[in-house]
């Protein structure tokens, strides 16, 4: 009786973890016919499965984007026009703005299309269809036990598949892994590469509360951007020309201005980055006690070398604006998920579904053999890792992506190699031709390829050097490098560490900008000049800052070439465990780590307890008792000492005179964000909130903290998406920017 009892307990806190609750996971949109159709009904959805996922018919997917590989954006005009949140076109917004035309701090709006801003680099990737290729792929892989030649094999299969699956079309396509290699799917994909800024609210609407509010509710931020996605005049994708039209859509979004209340159904598709939900109890301790106190510490004195800097002078603020952002977000996300993996007790959550996977197997010899090794070999590894994750942290954060400099030098050290590798190739072709003509061509061959290395070396350069400030990145190098020297035993140190002088970083960081060509644009551009006449590098690859940057780096692959064996026995033991766990429990259905392929994931909007922790942390308690924010708190929340919490006269303008035209809530208010369960993390900033008809109601771009442990462990009670109510943002285009030419091209439910 003892151990059905334990048993019903294990499978209760499962229910929290693994399980599925009617907000939980992030679904396969291919699957919902079969997993979660009838469950969507039952919450309120009044669509098909072929209505939201369809290859030969229009459906929800086909308004859905992968923008940039970094966020998600929706179609919501038969004209291409795309949504998304501010903070995803941040970068894009940054590029376009200058002291003279800040549109970061006053915003933009394109009266007509010739007067929108094309994106350099920006692109964006419709899902054209996904299909399972497990059987193929495994059937090609049965008996091959080596890793290498397994990985091989796997590569040579996947490349046949995809070149089946795109064979006659302009379509790319990726297969990926999913249940830690245990099944394989392909994605057929149709990108645009045409994508131009339309419009932008100013910083202090589309970033109100900043950091300070970043991962909180109650929010009061107008997170959003737009933009438009052209095509070719044959309905192609196209590089950019002034000749692309807007594009023609398979399915836009209608959006729905009737507003939303608690217990409506609501779901959210999106391309979630990643998630970590089968983690077991070893990585979630070290990540609490090594990994994201460290990652908090770095970056803490990173985020205050660039401000010092920033505060001082404009257009170094307009320059790494973008880059402040990226740090700052993660800065608060370790610290949060730190916290709420101890508030939330999930190593003892995870243990406990460990102990029950030993009982399990252990229930069965032929499961004992196959299952037995697996939480072994994950402990194994963790305990050979945890005296030097530290090291290993710093190594990326610090190095890697510390100082602008570190992956410039390891890109441009690469690249000239490349031009002196090649020159010897062609020369020894050239030397050994016997025939002229033959002699010419491969001359000729050789001037192109090294022509194109250094074109390759000058866009570099120029994309390095477009925001960089040299005092800053000065004072980087100097303080991250001390940083790592004091924090990091010595055995962990790069090499470069030994020459300096009396681990005097500053003095290091000063002789580096005045002897490294690749530390300041001017020389760098000079070494380009050199290499176009033809001229051979001399000692370069002596450079202070390649060297630096060559031993970040090494240490970086060292480190994963030394725990390779442990490693691979790692992702076999969790394999293993994610295999036995999903025959353990055959009632359940299991959903995939988020891995940047297009999911569903759907619940309702709901409120839920704030903790007494946060309740004293926020600036308005407007929120606090419901699902929902409105103007007042926007407003509670000024600061003019502040620039996070600034309001623009216009806002308050129309708030005062509460203006809010068609937008305004049944009792006159303006709702500004809103809450609901639904199951989304990084990658999904921008996704559309869809409501049972298939209308767009928000749009996604945060979490809450209590819930910051959610990519390693699902926290139903307390879990919550934080979006953008869309008659907010319709409100802000319409009014507040005079932009109602945007507002008529979509198709708006009343």
């Amino acid at each position: 009786m003892k151990k059905i009892l334990v048993l019903l307990l294990a499978v209760s806190m499962l229910f929290t973890t693994f399980s599925v609750t009617a907000n939980e996971g992030m679904w396969l949109p291919m699957f919902i016919k079969r997993l979660n159709i009838e469950d969507m009904k039952k919450q309120g959805l009044k669509l098909t499965a072929e209505e939201i996922y369809s290859v030969n018919s229009s459906s929800l997917k086909d308004a859905i984007v992968s923008m940039g590989g970094f966020c998600t954006g929706e179609i919501i005009s038969d004209q291409g026009l795309m949504l998304t949140n501010h903070h995803c076109g941040y970068g894009a917004i940054q590029s376009f703005s200058t002291p003279k035309d800040n549109i970061l701090k006053n915003g933009f709006w394109a009266k007509t299309k010739s007067d929108e801003k094309a994106v350099e680099g920006l692109f964006v990737t419709f899902l054209v269809r996904m299909e399972d290729v497990t059987a193929e792929v495994k059937k090609e892989l049965e008996g091959i036990t080596d890793e290498k030649d397994r990985a091989q094999k796997l590569k040579e299969v996947q490349k046949e598949l995809i070149a089946k699956a795109t064979k006659g079309t302009h379509y790319t396509a990726y297969i990926k892994d999913f249940y830690y290699g245990s099944e394989f799917y392909l994605f057929v994909n149709e990108t645009f590469n045409d994508v131009r800024l339309v419009g932008t609210p100013p910083e202090s609407v589309g970033k109100y509360g900043g950091d300070t509010d970043n991962w909180m509710w109650p929010r009061h931020t107008g997170d959003f951007s737009m933009f438009r996605v052209y095509m070719g005049k044959d309905g192609k994708p196209a590089e950019y020309s002034t000749e692309n039209v807007p594009l023609k859509p398979k399915h836009h979004l209608p959006v729905n201005i009737k507003g939303v209340k608690e217990g409506d159904f609501a779901m959210i598709m999106g391309y979630p980055g990643s998630t970590d939900r089968y983690l077991s109890s070893f990585g979630v301790k070290q990540a609490i006690d090594i990994k994201g106190p460290t990652v908090v510490e770095i970056r803490d004195l990173k985020l205050k070398t660039m401000k010092n800097r920033m505060d001082a002078e404009e257009q170094v603020d307009i320059q790494y604006s973008a880059k402040y952002a990226q740090t700052a977000n993660y800065w608060k996300y370790y610290q949060g998920q730190t916290e709420q993996l101890q508030t939330n007790k999930v190593v003892a959550r995870k243990k406990q579904l460990e102990d029950q996977f030993i009982e399990w197997y252990s229930a069965d010899p032929e499961r004992q053999k196959k299952y037995g090794s697996a939480l072994e070999d994950i402990s194994t590894y963790y305990k050979l890792t945890d005296e030097y994750t530290v090291g290993n942290t710093y190594v990326m954060e610090a190095g890697v992506r510390g100082p602008d400099f570190v992956l410039f030098a390891f890109r441009t050290s690469r690249l000239l190699g490349a031009i002196e590798s090649t020159k010897s190739k062609m020369d020894a072709k050239i030397d050994a031709a016997t025939d002229r003509k033959e002699r010419k061509e491969l001359k000729k061959a050789r001037k192109a390829a090294v022509k194109g290395l250094i074109s390759r070396l000058e866009a570099l350069s120029d994309e390095h050097f477009k925001n960089y400030d040299e005092t800053l990145e000065e004072d980087l190098i100097a303080n991250l490098f001390d940083l790592y020297y004091t924090k990091v035993n010595k055995e962990q140190h790069p090499p470069f560490f030994a020459t300096v002088d009396e681990a005097d970083f500053k003095e290091y960081a000063r002789k580096l900008f005045k002897t490294s060509p690749l530390m300041k644009e001017r020389k760098m551009k000079r070494l380009i000049c050199k290499l176009k006449w033809g001229r051979k590098l001399k000692d370069i690859e002596e450079d202070e800052a390649i060297v630096a940057a060559n031993d970040f780096l090494g240490m970086y692959f060292g480190s994963a070439e030394k725990f390779a064996e442990a490693e691979k026995n790692m992702e076999e033991g969790y394999r293993l465990f994610v295999e036995g766990i999903r025959l353990m429990l055959p009632e359940k259905s299991f959903y995939p780590n988020a891995n940047s392929t297009q999911r569903l994931t759907y619940g309702q909007v709901l409120s839920y307890p704030v903790s007494d922790r946060v309740k004293k942390m926020v600036r308005s308690k407007d929120g606090l008792d419901t699902y929902y924010t409105t103007m007042e708190g926007l407003i509670e929340k000024e600061d003019k000492n502040n620039p996070e919490f600034e309001i623009p006269a216009r806002l308050k303008e129309l708030y005062e005179a509460k203006d809010y035209g068609q937008y305004a809530d049944a009792d006159g208010k303006l709702r500004v964000n809103f809450l609901s369960n639904n199951d989304i993390t990084g990658g999904n900033s921008g996704s559309p909130v869809i409501d049972g008809n298939g209308y767009l109601i928000g749009t996604a771009f945060d979490g809450n903290w209590e819930a910051m442990s959610g990519d390693i462990s699902f926290e139903n009670k307390v879990q919550r998406t934080i979006s953008v109510d869309i008659r907010y943002t319709l409100f802000i285009i319409d009014k507040y920017a005079g932009a109602r030419h945007l507002i008529d091209e979509m198709t708006v439910i009343k």
